[in-house]
């Protein structure tokens, strides 16, 4: 297993600046995900690490090596792609075998390796199938075995579960994160989508306009968002805007734009007095409870165990409230509250133009 570090890496094409000057460092056996919208320079930041790139400025190095102007064949990457990248014309044991009989590996070693890497990967006895007799999981999972055959330095995923549909992709997730757990490899993983992120990741950079806003565990982006932004990709959330009337201490109170009532949580960085800000609630926060703020309900959606429950504030404002469907009555109006603890005030890092956020 090896370190990766990006020190100052940044990437421009023409006059569009695609990657600022990012600094990531990964330690050796790590499981962290790059996770962002489109366009926010997560896939250019895998295609320099894998070689397929090369940085406009900055160093790449891995382990104690300086990688940078090595070309991608001489750095030992495996490499699993969105549209698998399997060749039709060869069997399963064709397709996983390619990268080793490239490097010229006995075909003992050959044999051994590759039904090693389709075990791991549970497809023991499909060696001799065609790439057509498979399905989506079954080739996305030939496509893993191919990478990690090699015995890569590190394992490079460029949203790899894009191209299955919703209950396969939780099936592979999970795989994926089995497969890790059992043989830990530094691995480097490109998605938009929060919930493979959360499954699957030891760490998660989220990325905005080509630099990273926040790196952690999930619980950590999930509970502490420095932002906006990094709230509505982590989860679902509510965010009731107003000015941030004091902090100090860790938290900050903000008075709500037409309440009567200020909201207290925790402080994010960058917040200062009278600033406009965002309070933000997590759905399972909410608590209907008697004598809070009156709301009235727009929209109710079953969920079997759970029932979600669209609010209007008094002051037009909307969140939604998760609860588990017996704690809901069916009527149109409620009284709210909410645990102040996993409450967070936020910065506005764009005021006026809250389409920008996410959620």
């Amino acid at each position: 297993m090896t370190s990766v570090r990006f020190a100052g890496i940044s990437k421009t094409f023409a006059e569009v600046e695609a990657l600022r000057p990012t600094n990531l460092d990964i330690p050796s056996g790590e499981f962290l995900t790059l996770l962002g919208p489109s366009g926010s320079g997560k896939t250019t930041l895998l295609n320099i690490c894998a070689g397929y790139l090369t940085p406009t400025a900055g160093r790449l190095v891995v382990g104690d090596r300086d990688i940078t102007n090595l070309p991608a064949r001489t750095r030992n990457m495996g490499m699993v792609f969105q549209n698998y990248a399997l060749f039709p014309h060869m069997s399963v044991f064709g397709n996983v075998s390619y990268g080793l009989k490239v490097r010229r590996v006995s075909r003992p070693e050959i044999e051994r390796r590759v039904n090693n890497a389709l075990a791991m990967v549970q497809l023991e006895g499909f060696a001799n199938r065609a790439i057509a007799q498979l399905s989506g999981g079954q080739q996305q999972r030939v496509a893993l075995a191919r990478a990690m055959v090699i015995e890569p330095d590190i394992l490079l995923m460029d949203e790899p579960l894009g191209a299955l549909d919703r209950a396969l992709r939780k099936d592979v997730q999970l795989q994926i994160r089995r497969l890790h757990l059992a043989n830990p490899r530094t691995t480097i993983y490109v998605t938009h989508d929060q919930e493979e992120a959360l499954v699957m990741s030891d760490r998660i950079a989220v990325m905005r306009a080509g630099t990273i806003v926040q790196a952690g565990s999930g619980r950590d982006l999930y509970e502490r968002p420095v932002d906006a932004f990094v709230a509505c990709f982590l989860g679902e959330s509510n965010l009731i805007s107003g000015r941030v009337a004091s902090v100090g201490g860790g938290k900050a109170v903000l008075n709500a734009e037409g309440l009567d009532v200020s909201i207290t949580g925790r402080a994010a960085p960058g917040l200062a007095a009278n600033a406009p800000a965002f309070a933000l609630i997590r759905p399972e926060a909410v608590r209907l409870i008697k004598g809070g703020i009156p709301a009235s309900v727009i929209e109710r959606v079953y969920l079997g165990e759970i029932t979600a429950v669209r609010l209007r504030l008094p002051n037009s404002q909307e969140l939604w409230c998760r609860r588990f469907a017996a704690e809901v009555p069916d009527i149109e109006k409620h009284e709210i509250g909410w645990d102040e603890t996993a409450v967070s005030i936020l910065p506005d890092i764009n005021p006026g133009k809250r389409s920008v956020l996410p959620c």
